[in-house]
């Protein structure tokens, strides 16, 4: 069992308020100062998750470089006053940071019994393939 502590615990609420602050600055209209502090929550919460080294040297790696900057740009949008596009832009860039863990989500998500049955019907199983990683004659 992994053994958490209390700075972690911490950084997991800090980061869980985050994403509700920005889930709901996004229903309500994209309110940039739900958006704003939503963002600013959930960097300290990953920072205390997994400690300020390890978050530098994950934001700032070569290849994830492009994505980084679109994700603090859009954030320094959002904090300028234009919450719509600083989303845009953040939410692309978070996609590139993140894209190599779609793989895995997919192939995790594919296991659960009937969520994995949803991903086999005919237009999801095209979608869930190219976000695995495969192509359409790896798919029949």
């Amino acid at each position: 069992m992994i053994s958490i502590n209390d700075n972690q615990k911490i950084g997991i609420a800090i980061s869980g308020f985050g994403m509700l602050f920005l889930f709901l600055g996004m229903i309500l209209f994209f309110d940039k100062g739900l958006l704003a502090m939503g963002n600013i929550m959930f960097l300290c919460g990953l920072a205390l998750i997994i400690g300020l080294e390890r978050t530098f040297r994950f934001f700032f790696q070569r290849q994830k470089l492009k994505g980084t900057v679109a994700f603090f740009g859009g954030i320094l949008v959002v904090l300028l006053g234009f919450p719509f596009t600083g989303m845009c832009i953040e939410s692309y860039g978070f996609f590139i940071i993140f894209s190599g863990f779609f793989p895995v989500a997919v192939n995790f998500i594919r296991r659960i019994p009937v969520i994995g049955n949803l991903l086999n019907l005919p237009g999801i199983s095209h979608v869930a393939a190219k976000l695995e990683g495969q192509s359409s004659e790896q798919i029949q």
